[in-house]
């Protein structure tokens, strides 16, 4: 494998500066918490069972399954917002199909699960679905140099993080980054749908920590160039704009706004000007990478290069670190703790998705 491409998925550039200490991280299931913000309410429609799921130990997928099961449906039926890992305590939304009374689903319960409330709901619950995640979590076994660490930790609340995709998107010993390799050679995507979709995925993930780690080194991940694709913060909504002004910068300063990378694909807005420039720069290398997202008809999108971290608080104690704080979807709370930290021990993080 091309060394770059393993460095973009293992470890890009950093926005921080000095030395990180090395922290463990989900030495123990309870160490990581996370619960899910859906953003809205349960509409009390008649064909489907909103669920909240406490899961411990267990993976998405399989939780799914096992909620197809008790509802009596196919596992396609069953939906939910997000993947969430399973070295970890998770809140997460389910909805399965409608089959009688709501009621009868609190407590249900199974290996690594259980049911903590049901709503009616009029829709299946689709990926994405979500407003952020709130996580709550403890890293141990702090070593080196920690003198500088509450001052990087402000500065993560206030400027907040490089919004990298984590090393989890590109697969266990970067299997899925090893399939990405093979179709940019000319291989065939994978016959299954859901690999096909991992592959894609992966793929778009790796050019966007490209364009994003060369941002980072010029030192303009956080600010707006001339020529940028802009996301209005909370939304999928860009503009393209030609021209910076103060306004623009300073709404860019208060989190309103963000600069963004491409998820590669047919379509879209494109960046010109500066902004295009260090675009290019930055993916040459991809292109035939990109050639066959474009062939394949992948509609192109834009995302956020940067991440707010919101309501971030800490305690330390000892060699022991405790951590809240709140992401919007889809990213990824390893981009997060890697700007500061050396992470080791435990299963790899989950995305905020």
């Amino acid at each position: 494998m091309h060394p770059e491409w393993a460095s973009l998925a293992l470890d890009p550039p950093r926005a921080s500066a000095g030395p990180r200490p090395a922290a463990a991280l989900k030495l123990q299931a309870a160490d990581f918490r996370v619960e899910e913000c859906l953003g809205f309410a349960p509409d009390g429609g008649s064909a489907h069972v909103l669920l909240q799921v406490e899961k411990t130990d267990a993976n998405t997928a399989w939780v799914a399954r096992r909620l197809a099961q008790l509802a009596g449906c196919r596992s396609g039926e069953v939906g939910y917002a997000g993947l969430k890992d399973r070295r970890a305590v998770t809140l997460q939304w389910f909805s399965v199909p409608r089959r009688g009374p709501v009621e009868p689903w609190l407590g249900v319960q199974g290996e690594g699960f259980r049911v903590l409330e049901a709503h009616p709901h009029s829709r299946k619950l689709r990926r994405g679905a979500l407003a952020g995640n709130q996580f709550r979590l403890v890293l141990r076994q702090l070593q080196g140099d920690l003198s500088g660490l509450e001052a990087g930790l402000d500065l993560l609340r206030q400027r907040g993080a490089p919004n990298y995709f984590g090393l989890q998107r590109f697969g266990r010993g970067l299997a899925n980054l090893h399939q990405v390799e093979a179709w940019a050679s000319g291989t065939p995507l994978p016959r299954d749908r859901e690999q096909r979709a991992f592959v894609i995925s992966t793929a778009r993930s790796l050019i966007f920590n490209a364009v994003l780690a060369g941002r980072v080194r010029s030192g303009s991940w956080d600010r707006l160039l001339q020529g940028e694709v802009v996301n209005l913060a909370g939304s999928n909504s860009v503009f393209l704009a030609p021209m910076v002004d103060e306004e623009l910068s300073a709404r860019c300063a208060a989190f309103d706004v963000h600069p963004t990378g491409p998820l590669s694909g047919i379509g879209g807005l494109s960046p010109s000007a500066e902004a295009a420039e260090a675009e290019c720069a930055a993916t040459a290398n991809l292109a035939a990478l990109e050639q066959r997202l474009v062939e394949e008809g992948i509609e192109a999108s834009r995302r956020a290069l940067r991440v707010p971290v919101i309501d971030l608080d800490w305690t330390l104690e000892g060699d022991a670190l405790e951590l809240a704080f709140t992401l919007p979807r889809g990213a990824f709370a390893t981009s997060l703790l890697g700007e500061l930290f050396e992470l080791t021990g435990g299963e790899e993080l989950p995305a905020a998705d």
